[in-house]
């Protein structure tokens, strides 16, 4: 235990691989990383520079002394150079060339997006890996009749495999968007103080296109293919706000899976997975609660809310830059990835194991399949010369008597019995049970599953090279 406040993402919900992205390590060898690739470029483009000074830089990009950061920064009051000092404690030789040229925007602005790229590399390895495991699913209960909804009420029939389409396409839409992201995502580059590169005109004297040339080096030896066109001090912080807004799209999208996974479990249909020895409640020993789910649910809302950080920090950037972005724009992004990554660990073992209870599911399609069967009774009836408003009347009436003795006098819906039993429908036990059939009321839904992953979900696996992986979340 600790006396200090400790983030649950780190202690209970985001992954190791996730949080070292947002680590002070990732961070500030990342700064490091970028003075190098600052340092050889110039070197190239000919500046004063030794390629002895670069390999002393890119000796030490791990050998951070945070100690000497700590001092120096209560001392100066500036991160970036307090970062740029115990680089050069480190390496006296090149101390003279850190960060020539640059601002401290080129280290923090440039790490950010690199930072963001990484994790949203992550992010998509885990939204594919949930993807293709309900997708597996789908697959194996695409033949199992289900009740289907509107306004949570029993409506017609689906299968099971059809509703988990529905979750596995609202993931596939969010994927495009983090692919959207990730593919027009470009580094700030060296834009100086105002973004006018009036410092590297003065180092280059004038030379417009060794400065351009200089931006190229950077962006490819960081991994990018280009830099923004323009810029302030700092990238346009609508940047951060798309991509916090691609995460809540996935937390939207987690949401409404988790919460359906609710309701079945309260029907008793679908469950998620029950470790062995796991404890439903505390005082109620048979219980067996949805919990990953809930968790889902509410690490989703945090991030769905966490969207407007951003939204707020870019309308109010004034002119080139204001600083008003960075407390809120350390905190909201990194909690929005971590958040996601938290929920992506969820999804992936809930949706690994879920539980289908068929003689559940086929027992709540057929107390409800009498009402929905009455279209094709009629019809059947009036192939055979019945009138179709005498028999709807009739049905309207015997729905009703039925309704009523399922909801007020709890027994069993009666309704195909009372059918049988009127002449009027002339219609025989042998032709009623044929009717009855649940397959018959699922319209789509098999042909409508295999479609969707043919022609969706198997192009994005075999494209990404999807290779199953186990996760394991800590409660």
């Amino acid at each position: 235990m600790t006396n200090s406040y400790e983030s649950p993402f780190c202690t209970r919900y985001a992954s190791k691989e996730m949080q070292y992205i947002f680590s002070a390590d990732k961070k500030f060898t990342t700064w490091r990383r970028l003075w190098v690739a600052l340092a050889r470029a110039e070197m190239k483009l000919g500046l004063p520079i030794t390629q002895e000074q670069v390999d002393e830089l890119e000796a030490n990009i791990e050998n951070i002394d945070y100690d000497v950061a700590r001092e120096r920064e209560k001392l100066v009051r500036h991160d970036v150079m307090a970062h740029v000092y115990t680089y050069g404690v480190a390496c006296p030789k090149a101390k003279g060339i850190i960060h020539l040229g640059a601002t401290s925007c080129y280290v923090g602005d440039n790490t950010d997006i690199i930072i963001m790229r990484d994790a949203l590399k992550v992010v998509k390895r885990k939204l594919i890996g949930v993807i293709a495991q309900l997708s597996e699913f789908a697959e194996k209960y695409k033949n199992l009749p289900a009740l289907a909804y509107t306004h949570l009420q029993p409506a017609q029939l689906t299968t099971i495999g059809k509703r988990a389409t529905l979750w596995c396409n609202e993931l596939l839409m969010d994927l495009e968007e983090i692919d959207f992201r990730l593919k027009n995502l470009k580094l700030l580059g060296s834009k100086g103080t105002t973004g006018t590169q009036a410092s590297f005109v003065e180092l280059f004297e004038g030379d417009s296109e060794k400065i351009k040339a200089l931006e190229k080096m950077i962006a490819e030896e960081m991994g990018f293919e280009d830099v923004v066109p323009v810029s302030g001090q700092t990238y346009s912080r609508k940047v951060d706000s798309a991509i916090v807004a691609t995460l809540s799209g996935i937390a939207q999208s987690a949401s409404k899976f988790s919460n359906d996974i609710r309701i079945l479990q309260s029907f008793k249909e679908v469950e998620e997975p029950f470790e062995k020895n796991q404890i439903g409640s505390s005082a109620m020993a048979y219980k067996r609660n949805p919990m990953r789910c809930e968790r889902i649910t509410s690490l989703s809302r945090y991030v769905i809310s966490d969207m407007l950080n951003p939204a707020f920090t870019a309308g109010t950037q004034w002119f080139e830059r204001t600083l008003d972005d960075s407390a809120n724009k350390r905190i909201s992004v990194a909690e929005a990835f971590l958040g996601v990554d938290a929920i992506l660990n969820i999804m992936l073992n809930v949706t690994d194991g879920l539980v289908v209870h068929e003689k559940i599911v086929t027992k709540r399609v057929m107390a409800e399949l009498p009402f929905m069967a009455t279209e094709n009774i009629m019809m059947n009836a009036v192939k055979k010369g019945g009138d179709r408003q005498e028999l709807h009347e009739r049905i309207r009436e015997y729905s009703m008597q039925a309704g009523s003795r399922v909801k007020d006098e709890g027994l069993d819906n009666n309704l195909c019995e009372l059918i049988l039993n009127d002449p009027m429908f002339m219609i025989t036990k042998e032709e009623m049970d044929e009717i009855m059939k649940p397959e018959n009321f699922i319209g789509r839904s098999v042909e409508q599953v295999d479609e969707f992953i043919e022609n969706c979900v198997r192009p994005v696996l075999e494209e990404n090279g999807y290779e199953k992986e186990s996760v394991e979340i800590n409660v």
